[in-house]
Order: C-alpha cells, then sequence, then structure tokens
C-alpha cells in the first residue's frame, strides 16, 4: 500500500506540473517579450514626439538627442535608434545592432520615422529567464509533493502494519491486543472493532475455560469416589474372582480419567491460548511466601504492595514464574528491601508489575544486554531473565529494565477490561488464581 499511495501522489504532482508549469513557463515568456517589445514601441513614439517638437520650434536635430532612447537605464535592453527626418538627413544613437535583432517603428507627424532596433538575444534571455524560474518552481513543487507522499504514505501505512500485528496477537490467542490511536478514523474504527472483537474473544475463552474446569472437577470427584470404592470392593472380599472383577473395573475407571484428561487438553490447544484473568495478589503471595524465610537469612526484607482487587490476563504458571526470576535476580544482585508493587500502566489498560531493591543497580555494560541469552555477571547462567522475558511475550506482555540504579524492572501485563468483570459476563469463579504449589528447583 506505501509503494501504491507513493506513486498516486507522485503521479498527481507529475500530471499537475505539466499541465500547470508548461503552458506557465510559454505564457509567461511570450507576456515578457510581448512587454518588452511595447517598451521599445513606447521609447520609439516618445523619439517621435520629441522629433516633432523640435521640428515645430525649428530646433536642429542631432544624434546626441537620441541617446535617451538608446536604454540608457540598466532595467532597458540596449537598443540602437535610427531616424529618418522629412529633410532626408539620418541621425544615429546607440551601438549598432549585429546578428539576428528586432525593431519597433514610430512615425512622427512631421512625417520623421524612428526606428529602433534590439539584439534577438536580449530578449531571448529575459524570456529564459521567466521560464528558468518557472522550472525550478516545477522542481520544488515536485520534491515538495514527494515529501508529502512519503509522510502521507508513513502515516496510513504504520498503523496498517501496527493493525495487523494486533490482529496477528488476537489470532494467537492473546485477547488483549494494544492498538493505539493513529489519527485515520476509518484505521481507528477498524482498530476499534478489534479491540471489541478481543473483549468478546477473552469473554468467550474465559466462559469456555471455566466450563471445562466446571467439567473436569465434576467428573474428577464421581471418578475419583468410585475408584476408591473398588478399591475398597477389593480389600474387603477374600474371592479372587471378585478382586480381578475390581481390577478390571478399576483400569476402565483410570482409562476413562486419562480420556477426560485428553479431551481437556485438546479443548486447551484448540482454544489458542492460555491465557486467563488472574487474580495478582495471589500469585504474588505465593512468591512472598516462597522467597521470604530465604530473604530473612540473607537479612534482608522482601516487601508486597499489590492492590488486592488487580486482575491481569495471564497465563498463571508463567506469571508466576517470571516473579520468581525477578525476586531471585533482586535477591542474588540486589540489596536492602525487594519491593513488588503494582501500578496502573496508563489509558490503555495495562497493568505494571515492578520488582525493585536498593542494590547498586544494573553495570552500564550489562544494561543493553541485560535480556540476552547468556549475558550474566557471573553469578549465574543468564538464561534467567531471557526465558523471563519470553514467557511475558507470550502472553502478550514486555519485561523491561525500567531503572538501572537501584535497579527496577517492569513487567507490562495487560489489565481485565472492565468489560469482562466476573459479576457482569463470566460465570462465577472465571477468575482464576495460581496453584499455591512451591516451586521446584
Amino acid at each position: 500500500m506505501r509503494r501504491r499511495v507513493l506513486q498516486a501522489t507522485i503521479a498527481a504532482v507529475t500530471v499537475a506540473v505539466v499541465l500547470l508549469g508548461f503552458p506557465l513557463a510559454f505564457l509567461g515568456a511570450q507576456l515578457v517579450r510581448e512587454n518588452e517589445m511595447q517598451t521599445l514601441q513606447s521609447r520609439a513614439q516618445s523619439a517621435a514626439r520629441a522629433v516633432d517638437f523640435r521640428v515645430e520650434n525649428n530646433i536642429d536635430l542631432t544624434d546626441r538627442m537620441f541617446e535617451p532612447y538608446t536604454g540608457l537605464d540598466d532595467e532597458e535592453i540596449d537598443a540602437s535608434v535610427v531616424v529618418r527626418a522629412p529633410t532626408g538627413e539620418v541621425y544615429h544613437a546607440g551601438d549598432r545592432i549585429t546578428g539576428r535583432s528586432l525593431s519597433v517603428q514610430a512615425d512622427s507627424t512631421a512625417g520623421s520615422t524612428v526606428l529602433l532596433y534590439v539584439s534577438w538575444w536580449d530578449v531571448f534571455w529575459l524570456s529564459a529567464r521567466v521560464i528558468a524560474l518557472v522550472v525550478a518552481a516545477a522542481i520544488v513543487a515536485f520534491a515538495a509533493g514527494i515529501a508529502m507522499a512519503i509522510w502521507q504514505a508513513n502515516r496510513l501505512t504504520a498503523p496498517l502494519v501496527y493493525l495487523a500485528a494486533s490482529a496477528e496477537q488476537l489470532g494467537s490467542g492473546q485477547v488483549r491486543p494494544r492498538v493505539e490511536p493513529s489519527g485515520v478514523e476509518e484505521i481507528d474504527l477498524v482498530a476499534a472493532e478489534l479491540a471489541r472483537s478481543a473483549d468478546r474473544m477473552a469473554g468467550r475463552l474465559a466462559a469456555e475455560r471455566q466450563f471445562a474446569a466446571d467439567a473436569s472437577h465434576q467428573l474428577r470427584t464421581p471418578l475419583t469416589a468410585l475408584s476408591m470404592r473398588l478399591e475398597e470392593i477389593m480389600l474387603a472380599t477374600d474371592s479372587e474372582e471378585i478382586r480381578e472383577e475390581g481390577r478390571i473395573s478399576l483400569e476402565q475407571v483410570e482409562r476413562l480419567v486419562r480420556v477426560v484428561d485428553d479431551l481437556l487438553m485438546a479443548s486447551r490447544r484448540s482454544q489458542g491460548g492460555t491465557t486467563e484473568a488472574v487474580d495478582l495478589i495471589e500469585v504474588v503471595h505465593q512468591q512472598e511466601e516462597e522467597w521470604a524465610p530465604t530473604f530473612e537469612v540473607a537479612g534482608r526484607r522482601l516487601a508486597v504492595e499489590v492492590d488486592s482487587s488487580t486482575q491481569v490476563l495471564a497465563t498463571p504458571g508463567a506469571l508466576a514464574q517470571v516473579l520468581a526470576t525477578l525476586i531471585e535476580n533482586s535477591l542474588k544482585h540486589g540489596a536492602g528491601t525487594t519491593t513488588v508493587r503494582s501500578r496502573p500502566g496508563g489509558p490503555s489498560g495495562m497493568i505494571v508489575v515492578e520488582v525493585a531493591d536498593e542494590g547498586a543497580g544494573v553495570p552500564d555494560d550489562l544494561a543493553g544486554r541485560i535480556f540476552e541469552r547468556e549475558v550474566t555477571s557471573g553469578a549465574g547462567t543468564g538464561l534467567g531473565l531471557a526465558l523471563a522475558r519470553d514467557l511475558a511475550a507470550a502472553d502478550g506482555g514486555r519485561l523491561e529494565l525500567a531503572q538501572r540504579r537501584p535497579a527496577v524492572f517492569a513487567l507490562f501485563l495487560s489489565g481485565v477490561p472492565a468489560s469482562l468483570r466476573p459479576d457482569v459476563v463470566l460465570p462465577l469463579g472465571a477468575v482464576v488464581a495460581s496453584r499455591h504449589d512451591r516451586r521446584r528447583r
């Protein structure tokens, strides 16, 4: 599209310059020539009136009296003046014109003839100057048109590129793509509709996941009870035949449990995404309980400043892993109190989770490459932050080094839209929290 916009705009400017510039140059040159010839005609007529005045007053004619009409002014073209008096005498003033020339004639009342000769090249260069000005103006207009075409193409295509990227995020399961206003009404309408579609899709996905979770719970409970009952029957009887039947029945129940698990996993994979509406405070508290004793042993403190009502769209396990990586990184490389806090990320609905400490910060030589793999200060493998960044990106968020000294890592996550409040749209229990399992080391 960018190439087409450039081609269309440049073609329009070219047509305008050709249709207007060429006629304007021709008309300008013609006007200059005619104006100069009229000026020469006026000079010849003035000389003729001067001849009549001298003849009427019996004043002798001389060559010198016609010198003012040769073009003493710098703005006038030099001319050669030839006057034929009624008596047949010829008077001449100015340099004679050699080569191609143009002439004008004026007859006086007394019968004298005044002729003014100018060089054809002098008139031509005046006309060429006008043509050169028109050509220069056309070049400037063409350059301005190209610059405007490039600006307009960038203005139209850049939002479409971002819109396509947002649509790709939506298709990959990241149901809350970030779309910034472009200033183009039609593109913004598409972006707004895409955002509404994302909200509706998020609601449907959350509802489907909740249904899958409820179905899993409802199926697992009776199957578990049935398994336990079969085991009790097998332990309570002395008949080998009954035990064998119980064993076969128990295997059938276990096979049914595996079928349910496979169906639930297939359903989740077909939904194209794993993000859920997660209570942020639950995940943070899990990490606090896990890491607080370690911080106390090190003589440090882990503080939490997270709003209990904050909800984000994320994968619970991935979010817990990212926070664990940041907290562990602060424990190894930081100092003082490590604080985990959350804040709104602006009108876009983002939620920012910051992990900060009071240490010396990130060295300048590592700050620009801290998220690259195998980049480490020597106290680790250099993979933790890189994996944390990839996990955040997989959920449609991003992980950044917000401040070097002291170090502050910021995790940007999509907030749950107001239209997806569990008490309004989603079935009860749609907002889930991460499992309270301790991270394996």
